[in-house]
């Protein structure tokens, strides 16, 4: 998982913006609506990243699909620490 969370978060363009999603999401559950109001960011933007960080096991979602409301997973949960060491890196 941890090869995972730094692949997601530092391998890509997109990296900088997902760790703003995640820690969005952290705070507190969200659909991506709220996302990209909360965040400033394009909903199609905002859709794209959370499919990333779905199909990586690092968030997960719970309704249907337009109004679907994510958290991170227990296992990113679990490496929470790694998570914070990728994001201090990331700022």
């Amino acid at each position: 998982m941890e090869a995972v969370l730094w692949y997601v978060f530092t391998g890509t363009r997109g990296g900088p913006n997902r760790v703003r999603l995640l820690r969005a999401l952290d705070e507190r559950p969200r659909n991506a609506n709220k996302l990209a109001e909360d965040l400033d960011l394009d909903y199609k933007t905002v859709r794209h990243h959370l499919e990333v960080l779905v199909d990586n096991d690092v968030v997960e979602s719970s309704g249907n699909e337009y109004g679907a409301v994510y958290v991170p997973t227990d296992r990113v949960d679990h490496h929470w620490e790694t998570v914070e060491e990728i994001m201090g890196k990331v700022d």
